[in-house]
């Protein structure tokens, strides 16, 4: 599938059991035992390095319907607004969840928590779907780095169920097209790694969560009804194709913070490709020690194709590589 550009690959079958009472529990399960399979599937030759993926497990709740980790050419991220719109379509068309009405909701269980989706059907077909996402918050705001040639340049972090540092692309001369998409990964990565040395992540209940998960540059819309662009490098230089739907949950809570949106306020966010994703703040929380929001996200996902893949005992490359 992809949502606004940005691939998800689903696995559907033919894992062996991943143990564990819980979604995290599970992934640290696969990480330590089968990563071999999230590189063979992730990387080439089977994938690429701005593939993405997900497992489907069974829920943490009793009332959950099923649970989710995602998998990228790093390792296993904490937060997926793309792959969540994309899992919602999945699971009404392919009858994963079987629920009654046009706007079905769907409980999903995701290392960062539950995660409440909406499918929205039109004669059959998903045709959008939204999630309220895990309490987001402002981690740090108006700190610097020094990053040369560029001098000093300002920063926040914001968490929207993965951690990101927030930069202008107007501070480093760059117009948010795909043809600075190189520039953008080498920066953002470097910014990554600055911010991360001079920062501790620290999540408020859950050490696995807390890390850096990228840098999300934005900047002025292209299309005048809408509110910003931005683009997101993640995990290993990734670069997102879609507007980040934990990445926009994230402004969401900056914005919030900083009074420039109203609770129930939409705005548009457009990805490089200039496809969107809506978000808006319908709740205000706590979280731990951090005054947060709770984001709604809506987006657009599509299927692609079905794929069956094959690791032959003697092929050499079973493992995958990486090559740019």
């Amino acid at each position: 599938m992809h949502t606004g550009g940005e691939p998800l690959r689903i696995i559907t079958a033919g894992l062996p059991e991943i143990p564990g009472k819980t979604v995290l529990e599970r992934r640290r399960f696969f990480r330590d035992n089968l990563d071999h399979i999230r590189t063979g599937l992730m990387w080439e030759p089977r994938g690429h390095a701005d593939m993405y993926g997900v497992v489907l497990t069974p829920p943490d709740t009793p009332d959950g319907d099923f649970g989710a980790f995602f998998l990228h050419n790093e390792g296993y991220s904490t937060m997926c607004g793309h792959a969540i719109l994309a899992l919602a379509k999945y699971a009404v068309e392919r009858e994963m969840v079987k629920k009654p009405g046009n706007s079905p909701e769907i409980l999903i269980d995701v290392p960062a928590g539950r995660i409440r989706a909406r499918a929205f059907v039109e004669n059959g077909k998903v045709v959008r779907a939204s999630f309220l996402n895990v309490p987001s918050f402002v981690y740090l705001q108006g700190d610097r780095i020094e990053l040369k040639p560029y001098g000093e340049i300002p920063f926040d972090i914001a968490y929207g169920g993965a951690f990101y540092a927030f930069v202008k692309a107007e501070d480093f001369g760059l117009e948010m097209v795909p043809l600075n998409s190189r520039n953008f990964i080498e920066l953002g990565m470097k910014i990554k790694r600055t911010v991360a040395d001079r920062c501790q992540v620290k999540h408020p209940f859950e050490e696995d969560l807390g890390f850096l998960y990228g840098t999300i540059f934005t900047g002025p819309a292209k299309n005048p009804q809408h509110h910003s662009r931005n683009v997101c490098i993640f995990a290993e230089g990734e670069l997102d194709r879609s507007a980040t739907g934990s990445g926009v949950s994230a402004r969401a809570a900056l914005h919030f913070a900083k009074g420039e949106i109203k609770p129930g306020e939409k705005i548009v966010i457009e990805s490089i490709l200039g496809t969107t994703m809506e978000v808006e703040v319908a709740a205000t929380a706590s979280f731990g020690p951090y005054p947060a929001v709770i984001p709604k996200v809506t987006g657009q996902a599509w299927f692609t194709g079905t794929h069956e893949f094959i690791f032959e005992e003697n092929d050499p490359l079973q493992k995958g590589f990486l090559m740019r």
